[in-house]
């Protein structure tokens, strides 16, 4: 039996997305998934993260307590969850999307010009 490689190694990001299509259809919210309201609760889940961070010093938020840790684990998984819903509505290719603004990163933020620098593109 030959089966291509994509056949037997789903895309995890693929098995995600189909599995939050099938959570929202279920529970009829499709209807509230517009792509602004899910960048709203994106949002709000992304202040839930760094409310778990908030008055840390650089040291603490570097070795979190395991308690803190599964909390940040949650909300990390919120995050994603929800980014992956955004895209899927507007038809975009995450790791596409990814791989692209890293080229356009290294061609604005050149080695020998940032390297230890933690300027804007603009200022180096």
């Amino acid at each position: 039996m030959n089966t291509n490689h994509a056949e037997r190694c789903p895309n995890p990001l693929d098995e995600l997305r189909d599995k939050l299509r099938q959570f929202a259809a279920d529970r009829d919210w499709d209807q509230f998934h517009s792509p602004k309201n899910l960048a709203m609760a994106l949002s709000v889940e992304a202040a839930e993260l760094l409310e778990h961070f908030q008055w840390m010093s650089e040291a603490e938020s570097a070795s979190l307590t395991p308690e803190n840790r599964g909390k940040v684990r949650e909300e990390l998984a919120d995050v994603f969850l929800y980014l992956i819903r955004i895209a899927d509505k507007l038809g975009i290719d995450l790791p596409s999307a990814a791989a692209d603004k890293i080229a356009v990163n290294a061609a604005k933020y050149p080695v020998g010009k940032s390297r230890g620098s933690s300027k804007k593109y603009n200022d180096i």
